[in-house]
């Protein structure tokens, strides 16, 4: 009896610490987005101010300023319309790409799918300046299509997947090829909906890498209607300078669709992860 009571007292004492810990971690993360949100609410607040949770004079001037005084929609549009091209163009190309490597296996597909694996370590900057140099060529600096191409699909896109695809029982379609189904309906019907988690994360993946990609929209997009939030931010940190309360007032903008995003799939999110083995 005793000893069954210490070991309740043990695992109560090992719980209350570790979630004393995860709730200290949550808050630590969390304060900056706060204190950016608080300080785009204080009129006249900098970085060297007294951090505080709640504001004095609370208001949105910074706001009324960010979209009144700047083609600050403009830009959001401009971001938006381009992380979710390339959100669904990586969706569609990394699927069916996923789908070949795992059920149509053809000869050298195993050297084929390493050389996607190779394009996840090689940094965006080495390959910046061949880049340019095509999308001159072609005509498609200052476009919109030229800030889309290099990013219509997606090595780590094809990994995940093609993990999640080679979850599906195979069974599954030797029933439906049975019943005289193809690989397009297969692919539709089958894989697509069990794979789901799966897409989902490379849906939050996709569009947090487009919605906050710079260096490419900076070196592509000339034209300031034409400019995307990251390129755009940092334009309004130079010109107001000393008024952080519209520069947070643009971050919290920014940050706005990633969290409504990753609050919508985040079950799913997780499942994406455990079913493709992914750590």
């Amino acid at each position: 009896m005793r000893d069954s009571r210490t070991a309740r007292r043990s695992d109560r004492a090992r719980s209350i610490t570790l979630h004393t810990v995860v709730i200290l971690g949550a808050l630590v993360m969390l304060f900056p987005f706060v204190w950016a949100l608080v300080t785009s609410i204080s009129p006249g607040s900098g970085l060297s101010a007294t951090p505080r949770i709640i504001p004095e004079d609370p208001s949105l001037a910074a706001y009324a300023q960010l979209f009144g005084d700047l083609p600050f929609v403009r830009v959001a549009l401009n971001s938006l319309g381009l992380a979710v091209t390339a959100t669904v163009a990586q969706l569609v190309t990394s699927a069916m790409a996923a789908y070949a490597f795992s059920r149509l296996p053809f000869r050298g597909s195993g050297a084929v799918f390493a050389g996607y694996l190779v394009t996840m370590m090689i940094p965006f900057q080495v390959l910046i300046v061949p880049l340019f140099v095509e999308m001159k060529s072609l005509g498609l600096v200052d476009t919109y299509l030229g800030a889309l191409l290099p990013t219509l699909a997606s090595g780590f896109g094809v990994f995940l997947l093609r993990q999640a695809v080679n979850q599906v029982p195979r069974e599954l379609d030797e029933a439906a090829t049975i019943d005289g189904a193809g690989h397009l309906r297969i692919f539709a019907r089958i894989v697509v909906p069990n794979i789901r988690p799966a897409l989902a994360t490379l849906t939050v993946f996709a569009f947090m890498s487009s919605w906050n990609s710079f260096l490419w929209p900076l070196i592509i997009l000339r034209s300031q209607e034409l400019q995307t939030l990251p390129v755009a931010l940092q334009a309004l940190q130079g010109q107001y300078t000393t008024q952080w309360d519209v520069v947070m007032a643009g971050s919290v903008v920014s940050i706005l669709p990633m969290l409504a995003l990753y609050i919508f799939a985040q079950k799913y999110v997780v499942q994406g992860v455990a079913s493709s083995g992914l750590k």
